[in-house]
């Protein structure tokens, strides 16, 4: 079942990232509790999630930006897209992007932009069929320490 998350599932949460980049979960601070709230009472704000059998597998954040240009329109950025390694190649991250998708449309969104670090083919492809593309713009990231 995909959906938004619930504000008392941030453990859950954070254990998945261990797929992504993360290599542990991090300490419950301050700092984050901060942050999650911050998240949680974000109305632009939406972490996806995809439920099997009571258990979060899959997810992505769609944050959706104010913007003055395309006649007042926003844009979505899509970020954080992972699924559990036990629950790969399923269609899961596929059903949370297309909800991404559908909250962007409701919004009233003109575009999403999604970037990926990946350079693996299939991992290319999975955003392609998607509908995303690499035709379009160019991405430049400028990394902050």
């Amino acid at each position: 079942m995909v959906r938004e998350i619930n504000e008392n599932e941030l453990n859950e949460l954070l254990e998945l990232y261990l797929y992504l980049h993360e290599d542990s979960v991090p300490e419950r601070t301050e700092r984050l509790t901060d942050v999650w709230r911050q998240i949680v009472a974000d109305r632009n704000h939406h972490i996806v999630v995809n439920e099997v059998e009571g258990r979060i597998v899959s997810s992505c954040v769609c944050v959706v930006v104010p913007n003055l240009t395309r006649n007042a329109r926003p844009y979505a950025l899509v970020e954080n897209v992972v699924t559990h390694g036990d629950f790969r190649n399923m269609g899961y991250a596929t059903e949370c992007l297309a909800y991404a998708r559908e909250i962007a449309k409701r919004e009233n969104c003109y575009k999403i932009m999604l970037l990926t670090g990946a350079k693996d083919e299939r991992t290319l492809r999975f955003y392609k069929n998607a509908g995303y593309n690499s035709n379009d713009k160019t991405a430049f990231i400028q990394w902050i320490k």
